[in-house]
């Protein structure tokens, strides 16, 4: 089963939410998290800091991740690992590919025709919401 990550990063100050703007399909156009490929035989928290640090040169130093929930997809053969931090104190972003922008945390993630995962990612941010205690302050 292939494993996959998706990394709520949110600012220093906890106002916005590092995303990525997708280049190409799936989800052309529209806002996603980071993240990306689990490799095979690879630890979770490993393979999210090196997602996170390829696409947005945030690295362990300035972000510690928690891992607050999973996906299952039977129907697709995958799984999705779901983790969230704060940054620490403010990076400069290098994207790898697809555009980045911090996009307000009052935002509505659940608008289908804005951000990609059919929903999904306005159910992290609130999962992220309420797991926040669990996050370092």
């Amino acid at each position: 089963m292939q494993g996959y990550n998706c990394i709520l990063v949110y600012s220093e100050d906890r106002r916005e939410i590092l995303f990525c703007k997708r280049l190409n399909d799936p989800y052309e156009g529209m806002y996603n998290l980071v993240g990306g490929k689990i490799e095979p035989g690879e630890d979770g928290f490993h393979a999210a800091y090196r997602e996170l640090f390829e696409e947005t040169g945030i690295s362990q130093e300035d972000v510690t991740l928690y891992h607050m929930m999973d996906f299952t997809y039977y129907n697709q053969n995958c799984f999705v690992e779901v983790y969230t931090g704060v940054l620490q104190a403010d990076v400069e972003l290098r994207p790898e590919k697809h555009p980045l922008h911090w996009i307000s945390a009052e935002e509505n993630f659940f608008d289908l025709e804005k951000y990609a995962g059919e929903g999904n990612i306005g159910h992290m941010v609130v999962q992220a919401e309420r797991f926040g205690s669990g996050i370092a302050k």
